[in-house]
């Protein structure tokens, strides 16, 4: 399915606040609230929006430290048995195929360094992995978390 405009910039608002009201959404595109309303309903009926949630800052729940794991499988590593792997991971917070030389890259969430050493031998120890590399984050600089355009 592919969003028109009035579509985008609905999701593009409530992504960016899931809690705003449907009057303060019409009113930055032009709508009225219950016409907001229905835009909603069918993008939920059509699963263009498959629902809201809460972003919460990790730190405030004792996980300060962040990396990417690139993931390095044996031949015939099927992206669900990846998929399937990780899911039982509760400091992944995503997971992802990648084109180049790794097979799948990870994002970790840790409370700190010696608890993201032990997520990272956890890991490693998969059945399907040969082997890792991980990155740190230092400081994030950017976090979109809205999808379409701006507008």
């Amino acid at each position: 399915m592919r969003l028109n405009d009035l579509d985008e910039r609905i999701v593009h608002a409530l992504a960016e606040d899931a809690r705003r009201s449907y009057a303060d959404i019409g009113s930055i595109i032009g709508l009225s609230a219950p016409a907001v309303k229905r835009r909603v309903d069918r993008l939920r009926a059509e699963g263009a929006i498959t629902g809201f949630t809460v972003r919460v800052d990790p730190a405030a729940l004792g996980w300060a430290t962040e990396g990417f794991i690139e993931i390095y499988c044996s031949r015939n590593t099927s992206p669900e048995s990846i998929k399937h792997g990780l899911a039982r991971f509760p400091e992944v917070v995503s997971a992802s195929t990648v084109t180049g030389d790794a097979d799948a890259i990870v994002q970790v969430f840790a409370a700190d360094m010696r608890h993201f050493e032990e997520v990272l031998e956890r890991i490693a120890g998969e059945p399907y992995v040969e082997r890792t590399k991980s990155v740190l984050v230092l400081s994030p600089l950017l976090r979109r978390y809205s999808s379409g355009s701006p507008g």
